[in-house]
């Protein structure tokens, strides 16, 4: 008999198996968590993907409502190739890095002041971060499992961001527009990963930030929060006017 599949649910199980991969990573988790966290037989999950590394390429695709859901006739959904999930992960990187303020500060001259271009820079980071924060969670849990998963990650992803930030800060402290207090390297490391923390990180912290509110601040507040922060930290008042 063909199984009955439910529009509603599919949702449902990316989401939870979203939280159960970064509970518990690629490894260690089973369909039969997934199953149990939804409150369903293990035959119900089956029905919608064909297996474990279907299950994670789904909840990579799906868990940000970055792509469209699939349709219920193009269920279940198949198990990844090898290499899938990592290049599926490597294309959503490469078509956000090219539209980061970042990348475009770096094509022409400076056409703004810095601690406008700065401000714009890592809240447009932040903002990027945070429409994909399922993901990056998902991703960073289970990618020291997954070898080609992590090469893409650690390299292209977290490397090669914290290499473009690096060539920005070494370009505009040579024209004496920001001052850094102490290595290039270092500092946009520090930008990248306070943007993380607070776009994705912290949303799967338990403490969160005040024991008596369990909630984060709105967004806007964060971004324009560390944007201010960065900013007020870096640029140099001598240095407003040079290119």
């Amino acid at each position: 008999m063909p199984r009955v599949r439910s529009a509603e649910f599919f949702p449902r199980l990316v989401s939870a198996a979203a939280e159960t991969f970064i509970a518990q990573g690629f490894q260690r988790t089973q369909m039969q968590d997934v199953a149990d966290r939804l409150g369903v037989a293990k035959g119900t999950v089956y029905g919608y993907v064909e297996s474990k590394s279907a299950l994670l390429a789904a909840a990579v695709r799906y868990a940000d409502d970055v792509e469209p859901l699939p349709e219920l006739a193009e269920l279940p959904v198949p198990t990844p190739v090898a290499g899938e999930v990592a290049t599926l992960v490597a294309d959503r990187l490469r078509g956000e890095v090219t539209e980061l303020r970042l990348v475009k500060a770096l094509a022409g001259p400076r056409r703004v002041p810095v601690a406008e271009e700065l401000t714009e820079i890592v809240i447009d980071l932040y903002r990027r971060l945070a429409r994909h924060r399922v993901s990056i969670k998902l991703v960073d849990r289970c990618a020291p499992e997954l070898p080609d998963l992590g090469e893409v990650w650690f390299g292209v992803g977290r490397a090669g961001q914290v290499a473009v930030l690096t060539d920005y800060l070494t370009r505009r402290a040579a024209s004496r527009a920001l001052r850094l207090p102490g290595p290039a390297p270092v500092v946009a490391r520090t930008i990248l990963e306070t943007c993380v923390l607070w776009a994705v990180h912290l949303h799967w912290d338990p403490a969160r930030v005040d024991p008596d509110d369990r909630e984060l601040p709105p967004p806007e507040v964060v971004a324009a929060t560390l944007a201010g922060l960065l900013t007020h930290g870096l640029v140099s008042t001598k240095g407003q006017g040079d290119g």
